[in-house]
């Protein structure tokens, strides 16, 4: 029986201006104060993100506080902070989790001072804080390059989750999930043994090669989280950058790379041949502001029915 298992094809325009919902961007908070440890009114903070030049910038409200909300996953990200009679202070190699808030307190030193250097301490956030409420797991893009995966799918890294089972979250069955992509709905609407489109044929709906992020919250206290009672699963897709840079893929596998044997006892061993290939491109249209990013992925299986 032959089955041809997956063909699909992504495009994704990302604008500078655009704005999303909450599960597919982070955000860049905190507060900046003086020597004293008075907070600034009016000070200057802008984030770029360097693969692709966009810039995102706020000034700090009463206090000292300012938010940048709605900014793309990952990085790295530069953080400057500027203010009228102080240094500007810069951070580097940022990384932004999708649907967490990335936490920066600066404290300006005076022009007049000499700065001898400046230490960035990392606090470890409890599970519930004002950031993030509820247990929460992050698989960053840096994570889908390294970490081993066999079928090629997401659900190999939904199981970096303490309370995962397979697709079972808490005990839940898969079915109670609740899968988006981009923010859109992307669940099973068949309610068939399958959670995401296309599983009953052992297809995957979306390319490994063209996620960017993936998060599993599997107790939020956020409103905007709900339908669920396993684990609500977010991924967003890749964009492209000031870079042209592409992918090519091919993966082969037959019975003989399959176990024959389980504590001593031979197996029975059908045919199987699949062969899975892709490829992948992303670059800019305009510098700085449009951006492309394009996935094709062909999955061939042959096997017993």
């Amino acid at each position: 029986m032959k089955k041809h298992l997956f063909l699909s094809m992504f495009l994704t325009l990302a604008f500078v201006s655009m704005t999303f919902a909450q599960v597919t961007t982070s955000k860049i908070q905190g507060a900046v104060t003086d020597d004293t440890g008075t907070g600034l009114f009016g000070a200057n903070v802008v984030a770029k993100h360097t693969p692709s030049g966009t810039v995102a910038g706020t000034m700090t409200l009463q206090g000292g506080r300012f938010n940048l909300p709605n900014l793309r996953v990952g990085g790295p990200y530069t953080i400057s902070v500027s203010y009228v009679g102080f240094k500007t202070i810069e951070y580097t190699d940022v990384y932004l989790d999708l649907g967490k808030s990335f936490d920066v307190n600066i404290q300006m030193v005076a022009e007049s001072e000499q700065l001898a250097e400046v230490i960035i301490t990392a606090q470890k956030s409890s599970t519930f804080n004002n950031d993030r409420t509820g247990a929460h797991t992050s698989v960053g893009s840096r994570d889908l390059k390294n970490l081993p995966t066999i079928s090629r799918s997401a659900s190999d890294f939904y199981r970096l989750d303490p309370s995962a089972s397979g697709g079972s979250f808490g005990g839940r069955n898969d079915q109670f999930n609740n899968f988006t992509l981009d923010g859109s709905i992307f669940n099973n609407p068949f309610g068939l043994d399958a959670a995401t489109p296309g599983g009953q044929t052992s297809a995957q709906p979306v390319s490994l090669d063209a996620i960017e992020q993936i998060s599993v919250a599997t107790a939020p206290y956020d409103v905007s989280q709900s339908g669920f009672t396993g684990a609500s699963i977010d991924a967003v897709t890749k964009s492209g950058t000031n870079e042209v840079a592409g992918t090519v893929y091919g993966y082969f596998r037959n019975q003989d790379l399959t176990g024959s044997k389980v504590k001593g006892e031979k197996l029975f061993v059908p045919d199987l041949e699949q062969i899975q290939y892709g490829v992948s491109v992303g670059g800019p249209i305009i510098k700085d502001k449009l951006f492309f990013f394009a996935n094709f992925e062909s999955d061939d299986r042959t096997d017993l029915g």
